[in-house]
Order: structure tokens, then C-alpha cells, then sequence
């Protein structure tokens, strides 16, 4: 389906002023008839007042035609079924007044920009005698936010993972939009979970040994904590492949929310921490050790003492203790001899 975009229809104007002065005109001849009847002139008046009356019958229908559009905005027709073309830049139109706008996602809310109602609670309204509803058949062409819901999915390592995406897209084509997909809304709903699913279950949620993220064979570091661009740019172009053929242009991708599944968040809380725990002993006992042989090098080449090797392994000890506890030392000065 290839998009026609008429952009020769801005004759509203000149269509409704030629409307109005043509029902004036009307009214002006049933009047006027009304005076040839009595008159030597009463066929001519009689014929007069058929076609007025037939005039200001269906003179109406030409104002079913008249069509504005503001900016970044969109109307598809089609005339007894078949597509016609699109108006796409603003202006006052004026079309085949049988031509009927299409768009299947007019009624499709979502949790999206354009489809928010102020925070109102959704509640189902039955049409009366005093309120018809109205749908917008217009196509928003501006850049829409698509936040979708949050998606519990396994890592490559089985991990469940909660995590959720604000996708920026917008439609660049209306024929495509409107005629190759069912309803263009809900399918690039559909294909952001799709996407997402797919490229989440690459990556592990931290960094892990021997996990291949590229598909290259070789082991990287990739994960959806320290690599969220690279995922955020991966599920952008997985869902613009999906979504091409529905006229759907995806500007931007980006990751809102990632957390570990609640039944797993306290376990890898303690994992993170006895890891968090283990980095800092290890960094404390390197520091200790390096400080343990500064002390002794300088002893000994200062001359300041000299240690067999059993009170250098008691000096260590009393040094590493000091260094690497957790507490405060509380040291006992000897008073006497060294021995």
C-alpha cells in the first residue's frame, strides 16, 4: 500500500462561502416564486419553487466535505471503499463530500501520550438522547511515548527479571498505518513486548563469566544493569524491524524500570552484599599486607631493631590484626624487656 497525499484540496473556504450564498440564494427564490405564482408567470414560478426547495433539501451535503486538519495531523478517505489519499498538512479542505476518514486505532487507548485522560477513572459511557459519542477518525502524526507495562522475564541465566520501556515512535506512513495492520496501536504494543522479551533473555542481569551477548563466540561483559544503552538500542531496532510494514517510525527506546522479580530480590540482596563484603576484606588485606612490609623494609634498614623470625611472625600477626579488624585496637604497652 503506497501512501497518496492530496495537498491540492484547500478549497474549504471558497466551498463554504459558495455554500451559504448559494442557500441565501434559495430562500431568496422560494420567496420569490411565492410572487410568480399569482402572476401570468406561475409555471415558471411553480418550477422555481420545486428546484429551491430540492436545493435547500440537499443543499447541505456539500458541507459533509469540508475537513480542517491542524498541525502534525492526518485524515486517510476512502470513497465506497477504496483509498483515495491522505490529507496531511494543516489547512481547511475541501473533498468528496461521500469520502469517509478510516482509523482503526481511534478508539484504542493506551498507557501513552495522546491516549492519557487526565487520570480519570475509565468507566463505560452508554449513549442517550443527549450525549452521542464522537470519535476522532484524525491521525496523529506528532512523536507519541509509549510506556508499557512492566514485563517479568527470565535472564539468560534464569533469573526473573521485572522490567518495563518508554518507546518514542511516531507514524510516517498513514496508507500503511491504517490498511496493512489490523489496528496500528495494538500491534506496536504487542511487538514492544515481543522485542523486549527477545533481547532481555540475551543478557544477564549483572555481569557474569562466559556469557556471550553479541553472538560472536567470544565471552563478554554485557548486562542489562552496566550495558543499558546497548540494550535500550538493541530493542529500538528489534521493534523498528517489526513495525516497519505498519508505517511506524521508532525514534528512541529506553529502559524505565529493572529490578530483580520480588521472590528473588532478597536472595540476590545478599548476594550483592556478601559480594560488596568480599571485594572490601579483600582490598583491606592488601592494603594490610603492603603496610606490614613497608614497616618491616624500613626496620630493618633503618637498623632499628633487630627480629628473629618468630617475633617478625608475632609483629605481623599483632599488625594484621590491628589493620584488618573491625573494631578499634586496644594496645598493651610492655614495659619490660623485649624478651
Amino acid at each position: 500500500m503506497k501512501e497518496i497525499v492530496l495537498s491540492n484540496k484547500k478549497n474549504g473556504m471558497a466551498v463554504l462561502l459558495i455554500t451559504i450564498l448559494l442557500y441565501l440564494a434559495g430562500i431568496a427564490a422560494c420567496v420569490f416564486a411565492g410572487f410568480l405564482i399569482d402572476s401570468p408567470l406561475r409555471i415558471l414560478g411553480i418550477i422555481l419553487l420545486i428546484v429551491s426547495i430540492l436545493w435547500l433539501c440537499v443543499g447541505w451535503l456539500p458541507l459533509l466535505g469540508l475537513k480542517v486538519l491542524k498541525p502534525q495531523e492526518a485524515l486517510v478517505l476512502t470513497l465506497f471503499g477504496k483509498y483515495i489519499g491522505t490529507l496531511k498538512n494543516e489547512g481547511f479542505y475541501f473533498v468528496n463530500p461521500f469520502c469517509v476518514s478510516v482509523n482503526p486505532a481511534a478508539k484504542t487507548k493506551l498507557n501513552q501520550s495522546g491516549d492519557v485522560d487526565g487520570g480519570a477513572v475509565n468507566t463505560i459511557v452508554y449513549p442517550t438522547a443527549t450525549s452521542i459519542e464522537t470519535v476522532n477518525k484524525k491521525i496523529s502524526l506528532k512523536i507519541m511515548t509509549l510506556n508499557n507495562n512492566r514485563q517479568k522475564i527470565n535472564d539468560c541465566l534464569g533469573n526473573p527479571v521485572e522490567i518495563g520501556i518508554a518507546v518514542m515512535w511516531r507514524v510516517v506512513d498513514t496508507a500503511k498505518a491504517v490498511f496493512n495492520v489490523d489496528n496500528f496501536k495494538e500491534y506496536l504494543s504487542l511487538q514492544c513486548d515481543s522485542a523486549l522479551r527477545n533481547i532481555v533473555r540475551i543478557y544477564p542481569y549483572d555481569i557474569a563469566p562466559n556469557i556471550d551477548t553479541t553472538g560472536d563466540g567470544i565471552a563478554d561483559e554485557g548486562s542489562l544493569r552496566g550495558s543499558s544503552e546497548i540494550v535500550a538500542s538493541r530493542i529500538r531496532d528489534e521493534i523498528q524491524q517489526k513495525v516497519s510494514e505498519a508505517g511506524i517510525e521508532i525514534i528512541e527506546a529506553r529502559i524505565t524500570y529493572l529490578a530483580y522479580a520480588p521472590e528473588i530480590a532478597a536472595v540476590m540482596l545478599q548476594r550483592q552484599q556478601a559480594s560488596a563484603i568480599i571485594d572490601a576484606r579483600k582490598m583491606i588485606v592488601d592494603g594490610a599486607v603492603g603496610m606490614v612490609e613497608m614497616a618491616l623494609e624500613r626496620l630493618n634498614s633503618n637498623s632499628v631493631v633487630e627480629l628473629d623470625e618468630e617475633r617478625k611472625a608475632a609483629m605481623v600477626s599483632n599488625l594484621l590484626v590491628v589493620l584488618c579488624g573491625n573494631h578499634d585496637a586496644q594496645p598493651v604497652v610492655n614495659s619490660g624487656s623485649l624478651y
